[in-house]
């Protein structure tokens, strides 16, 4: 899980300064592990060194728990977000029409869960005319997909046991996405910003899913495509990858030191 010591006379402080000697460089091959043993000498009976990217966490609970923990946005990290197209389409308007007519905060208070889905009909539009609820959530459920790659990714991270949340500025709509793709498959719904009354890029929310968790930041790692969310997270000591394709998320993610299995690299 990071490093183990075992000092039979005296003790032995492996600080994060000495990690740091053996952090992934860009040179090194995609999926290279790092595994060093050497031979016990007259000081310490055994010394072992694995995948060195994240430090050992001291909490107690955590030595069975396999870090880091990985949180992921949802629309346009894992699943394509219909909005922008599907959905102007819907209200046969361009997007900059789309945008134009809206109420801007009405979209917000719903993700917020500060109002439901029939209030969210009443004031979705400036002018206030009336919306086909039904229609909209039909459209927006017919345009979920999974980004191309991403299935396959999350069933090796899966496969490889780690502990796998969805990190989402969304609706409690969230639930047609899991009806139609089954993303609990792979990862737990659990932060959703209406559920937490939060939305990133507020630090609060990243702080209260640590709290929730009971993990380090330094052991988890955030992916998201927009760049505030990622900067959110690393100001609160997550680390933070900025989602652009699938391709260099495997690279990333690979060299932070997480295993991926060869078949489900996205080539």
């Amino acid at each position: 899980m990071g490093v183990r010591v075992v000092a039979p006379s005296s003790s032995y402080s492996f600080s994060h300064h000495t990690l740091s000697l053996f952090q992934f460089h860009p040179s090194i091959p995609k999926h290279f592990n790092f595994k060093f043993r050497f031979k016990p000498s007259s000081s310490f009976s055994s010394f072992s060194i694995t995948n060195m990217s994240f430090p050992l966490s001291t909490n107690n609970k955590n030595r069975n728990r396999k870090l880091p923990i990985l949180m992921f946005d949802i629309m346009d990290t894992l699943v394509r977000d219909p909005f922008y197209e599907d959905v102007p389409a819907f209200f046969r308007m361009s997007l900059k029409e789309l945008l134009d007519a809206k109420n801007p905060s009405t979209w917000l208070e719903f993700e917020k869960g500060l109002i439901d889905e029939m209030e969210l009909a009443r004031k979705f539009f400036k002018d206030g005319r009336d919306i086909d609820l039904e229609g909209l959530k039909s459209c927006m459920r017919s345009g979920y997909s999974y980004i191309e790659g991403i299935e396959q990714l999350l069933l090796s991270l899966k496969q490889n046991n780690y502990e796998m949340h969805a990190f989402t500025n969304y609706p409690v709509w969230y639930q047609l996405i899991e009806d139609k793709l089954e993303l609990s498959k792979y990862l737990s719904w659990t932060f959703c910003s209406c559920t937490y009354g939060k939305r990133k890029p507020d630090t609060e929310f990243f702080i209260e899913a640590l709290e929730h968790l009971k993990v380090d930041p330094a052991n988890c790692i955030f992916v998201d495509d927009r760049k505030k969310n990622v900067e959110a997270a690393i100001e609160v000591g997550i680390k933070g990858v900025h989602f652009k394709s699938v391709d260099l998320l495997c690279e990333e993610l690979s060299l932070m030191g997480i295993e991926i299995t060869a078949d489900a690299d996205h080539q």
